[in-house]
C-alpha cells in the first residue's frame, strides 16, 4: 500500500501542476493578455519602444487577476494520524469490547500511523473581494493505525483480544469517501500562492475497514469487517497556506467506534497541491 500511496502522490503532484489554466494568446475585453502568471495590459496607445515594454513586463510580472470560480484536481495529503483515548477501561463496556484491556493496549506507533487524503478535485468561490471564500471538494480519506502491541480484533460479535502471536505488523485501517467545506480567507488575493488560512468541517462515509498483520507463523493476514466502527466521520478541520507550504490538520467530533472504546482521531500533515 506504501508504494501505491507514493505513486498516487507522484501521479497527483504531475496533474496539479497542469491544472492550472493557461490563458495564453487570449485577449480579454479590456485587451489585457495572460501568459501564466504574466499580466499585460494594452491601453490601445502607441508603444514607445523597448524600454516601456519591458518596464511594463516588469511591472505585471507577479500580478494575479482570481477568477470568481477555481478549480484545482487531484490534490494530496500526506500526514500523520492518531486518536484521544477518553476510553474508561474500568467501565463493563470497555470490558466487554475489550477484556482485560488497558490504555496501553492502543497505543500507536506515531511515526507509522499515517493519514493519506487524495481530492478528486476542490473548487474555491469567490464571496467578498477574493479574501473571503467558499472551498470544498471531494476525495478520499485512508487513515491507518499502527499498534504498537499484538492486538486482534475478533469479528461476530466484535472483540479485542492480546494475541499470543508477535505480529511484525499490525495495523487498523479506515477508508471514507469525504467532502470538506471550508470558509477560505485568503490575505493575498492578487498572488497565485497565497497566504491565508481555511476553517470548517469534513463529513466523511466509512466504505471499507481491515486488521492487516504480519508474523513469522503466518505470514501476512487481512481481516475485513466493521470492527463496530462507526460508519460516519465528521471533523473539525484547518488549513495554513504559507506560499507555497500549506499544513492541514483535523479533529473528529467523536469516536470512531460506535461502543467500548472512546477513541477521537485526528491527523496532521502537509498538502501536496496548490491550495
Amino acid at each position: 500500500m506504501n508504494r501505491v500511496f507514493l505513486l498516487t502522490a507522484g501521479i497527483c503532484l504531475a496533474l496539479s501542476g497542469r491544472a492550472q489554466t493557461d490563458t495564453t494568446g487570449k485577449t480579454t475585453a479590456n485587451d489585457t493578455i495572460h501568459v501564466g502568471s504574466l499580466l499585460i495590459v494594452r491601453d490601445g496607445a502607441a508603444d514607445s519602444g523597448w524600454n516601456d515594454s519591458y518596464s511594463s513586463h516588469r511591472h505585471h510580472y507577479h500580478s494575479y487577476r482570481p477568477s470568481n470560480i477555481t478549480t484545482n484536481w487531484c490534490i494530496v495529503d500526506l500526514g500523520f494520524t492518531n486518536y484521544n483515548d477518553r476510553t474508561n477501561y474500568a467501565s463493563a463496556g470497555a470490558q466487554q469490547f475489550a477484556p482485560g484491556s488497558n490504555k496501553g493496549w492502543f497505543t500507536l506507533n506515531n511515526g507509522k500511523s499515517v493519514n493519506v487524503n487524495i481530492w478528486i478535485f476542490m473548487q474555491k468561490i469567490n464571496l467578498i473581494k477574493h479574501i473571503v471564500n467558499l472551498k470544498y471538494g471531494v476525495g478520499v480519506e485512508l487513515n491507518n493505525y499502527r499498534y504498537q502491541d499484538d492486538i486482534r480484533y475478533l469479528t461476530n460479535p466484535t472483540k479485542v483480544i492480546m494475541d499470543t502471536i508477535h505480529y511484525h505488523k499490525n495495523k487498523l485501517a479506515e477508508d471514507l469517501v469525504t467532502i470538506p467545506v471550508l470558509l477560505n480567507f485568503n490575505f493575498t488575493p492578487h498572488r497565485r500562492h497565497e497566504f491565508g488560512l481555511s476553517a470548517g468541517a469534513s463529513f466523511g462515509y466509512r466504505y471499507s475497514s481491515r486488521q492487516k498483520f504480519v508474523s513469522s507463523e503466518f505470514g501476512k493476514q487481512k481481516t475485513y469487517n466493521n470492527f463496530d466502527l462507526d460508519s460516519w466521520k465528521i471533523s473539525y478541520i484547518g488549513e495554513l497556506n504559507l506560499g507555497w507550504l500549506v499544513l492541514y490538520g483535523s479533529y473528529a467530533s467523536h469516536s470512531i467506534f460506535t461502543s467500548g472504546l472512546d477513541q477521537v482521531p485526528y491527523s496532521i500533515g502537509i498538502r501536496i497541491g496548490n491550495w
